[in-house]
């Protein structure tokens, strides 16, 4: 018997492995880049003499002419030299490669091996008189037709694509753009640094964000590699909240960074221009998407903790300055650059139950470059729709024809006594409010955990750690009877007083989840003919963020030129959430936090109309908030409402 078993045992053994090995054999074979792809280096001259280092993939197979996809970037085109696959981080996605085009990386001029000197958000010239008047649009257009000029193979159409910075570089390349650029697809581009984007958000300095990317992007001797390894910032703690804590103020950080490894000038003049003067103006590049030739598709993730509010800037920029263009917005449920590299099914709890990033690389991105970049009769892509845009909490992908859809109409959720938040208007009874103490020594955290940098999940972070502190508002509808989908901007619209003479303003859209064991309303859901199959949430009771954004006190009258808040005079003020497409499911609850601090995500306001970065100890003064909620000072939120409120 047993050596009958152990017969048996050999035998399925040798049968398992010659399954595998036939099963091996039945797949088709990784894909190899460079046995497709033959790599060229150039320096390319520009107009002003400046020479542009630029790498080009070019496919094996000359049979057939190919267009050509560009990639122009501050961070490096390495590897430089022979590579084995570089390729491949040129490429959206494989099927690109597999497609075949001719694949180009161009380091911006003053970074890694290109000539010249690097400025942060190049400011647009409109008029070029001299051929020292450069831009980001000029050298774009330059190094186009050289390539043109020397690349064989191609087919004299041109596509541009980036991601965060590099999407800033694509956006700025097609103003005036050379004719051979036909389509361009700028991702979670940079568009105003001040305005909502990287630097600041309104008015607040994006701390942990901005004190991270400085300690490893610094000015450049040039033209150089990029070393092989970063050096690392010594942190000496585990925990943001800590270290930035017990710096004390902004200057005491830019000294940090230079004790660290020398003065970092890109972090200084971020502190230097605290407000929205010429030297932001100047590199906002919105006010100069005109007369654009190229067909757009602009891309953007919902839950974008760096740039959320530069896709959405351009495309509504050139959607106003050049009406005639082929325009297109593309809106999922992703971190930043979270479409390409990984599947997008989930943001840390959050499931959004399909691979969305999948399904946008193959069903949207590829067939915009087919059918933009192929021409007839190649291009055989669907038309990508004006909007699409993924709907969390319901979990399905919306097209519309314009961005917010025109469905989706204005209302207002009113904060009402008791912590209540309610579609219906407040009642003139009378003066009413709520208050708390806002202490800056002890100011209200953004994540309920230690970390340090910014972690991506913070945009769908549970909120339940900030429910329970005194200096926290917390305003909650009832459970929702029917599906509640916004759709749009989100506004707050406060009516506040402080009694300091600065304070921040800190507004924050929540789903509240129903408890897990209490989900009866939830459980009997029948869901919409396109929703996915509803599954039992492990998130019972989870306070998901959907939206949050401060507004600095001092700025409420405008971003150019602060003006100290008078103590004790209640005054309206307006914080802009960004847009939205969210869905709060039967048997959720909708929440809205009202704070006066975010650390270390915003840097600390004194409260004290000094000015913040230099702020003594002493400048930094408890304050008494009062937010009025009756019929004559109605604080609520502004919304664009898809499906019918309740009653």
């Amino acid at each position: 018997m047993t050596m009958l078993l152990r017969a048996s045992f050999l035998l399925l053994l040798a049968l398992a492995g010659a399954s595998a090995r036939a099963a091996e054999e039945d797949k088709p074979p990784a894909y190899e880049p460079r046995e497709h792809y033959t790599k060229y280096e150039y320096r390319v001259p520009v107009r002003d003499g400046a020479r542009l280092f630029t790498a080009v993939y070019l496919p094996k197979d000359q049979s057939r002419r190919y267009p050509l996809l560009m990639v122009r970037t501050p961070y490096g085109c390495g590897p430089y030299g022979v590579d084995r696959d570089g390729v491949r981080a040129l490429a959206p996605s494989e099927d690109f490669l597999k497609a075949g085009y001719i694949f180009v990386c161009q380091d911006v001029r003053g970074r890694s091996l290109s000539e010249g000197e690097f400025i942060e958000m190049t400011p647009h010239r409109p008029v070029k008189k001299t051929p020292t008047d450069i831009d980001e649009s000029s050298d774009t257009h330059d190094s186009v037709q050289w390539l043109l000029d020397r690349i064989p193979g191609h087919n004299g159409r041109v596509g541009l694509w980036g991601i965060s910075y590099p999407g800033f570089y694509t956006a700025a390349s097609i103003i005036d753009s050379h004719p051979a650029i036909k389509a361009a697809s700028p991702q979670a581009p940079i568009a105003d640094l001040f305005m909502g984007d990287d630097s600041y958000h309104g008015g607040a300095f994006m701390l942990a964000a901005n004190f991270g990317f400085y300690t490893g992007f610094k000015p450049q001797q040039g033209p150089t590699p990029p070393p092989k390894q970063w050096p690392q910032f010594d942190w000496g703690t585990l925990d943001g909240y800590e270290f930035h804590l017990e710096h004390g103020n902004l200057d005491a950080l830019s000294k940090r960074l230079a004790k660290d490894g020398g003065a970092n000038p890109y972090f200084d003049v971020q502190l230097a221009h605290d407000r929205y003067d010429e030297f932001w103006q100047s590199r906002a590049i919105t006010p100069h998407l005109k007369h654009i030739r190229a067909a757009v598709l602009t891309v953007g993730g919902w839950f974008d903790a760096e740039d959320l509010a530069g896709p959405l800037a351009i495309f509504r920029a050139i959607g106003r300055h050049s009406p005639a263009t082929d325009n297109r917005l593309v809106m999922g449920p992703w971190v930043h650059g979270g479409w390409v590299g990984a599947p997008g099914r989930q943001l840390g709890r959050v499931q959004f139950q399909q691979p969305t990033a999948e399904q946008f690389q193959k069903e949207v991105l590829l067939p915009f470059f087919e059918q933009h970049l192929r021409g007839e009769p190649d291009a055989k892509a669907p038309r990508v729709a004006k909007a699409t845009v993924f709907e969390t909490g319901t979990n399905v992908w919306r097209r519309y024809d314009a961005w917010p859809p025109r469905e989706a109409q204005p209302r207002t959720l009113y904060f009402a006594p008791g912590g209540k938040l309610s579609f219906t208007p407040p009642q003139p009874t009378g003066p009413e409010f709520d208050s708390w103490v806002s202490d800056p020594a002890k100011p209200v955290p953004y994540i309920g955990y230690a970390s340090l940098g910014v972690p991506q999940e913070y945009m769908v972070s549970d909120q339940r750690f900030a429910s329970t502190r005194p200096d926290v508002l917390t305003f909650r509808s009832d459970v929702l009877e029917e599906d509640v989908t916004l759709a749009g901007p989100v506004v707050a619209r406060l009516f506040a007083s402080t009694t300091g003479t600065d304070a921040d303003w800190v507004v924050k859209l929540i789903d509240v989840y129903p408890p897990e064991l209490e989900d009866e309303v939830a459980k009997k859901r029948k869901p919409r003919t396109e929703d996915v199959e509803p599954q039992d949430s492990p998130l019972g009771g989870y306070q998901q963020l959907v939206r949050g954004d401060p507004l600095r006190g001092r700025f409420r009258k405008g971003f150019e030129a602060p003006e100290a808040m008078v103590p004790g005079q209640v005054e309206e003020l307006r914080v802009a959430l960004q847009d939205i497409n969210h869905s709060f499911r039967r048997g959720h609850r909708i929440m809205v936090q009202v704070q006066s601090s975010w650390f270390p995500l915003i840097d600390r306001n004194p409260q004290t109309f000094v000015p913040i970065r230099s702020a003594r100890p002493e400048d930094f003064q408890a304050a008494t908030q009062k937010l009025f909620r009756w019929a004559g000072q109605a604080s609520g939120l502004e919304v664009k409402v898809l499906a019918a409120p309740p009653r």
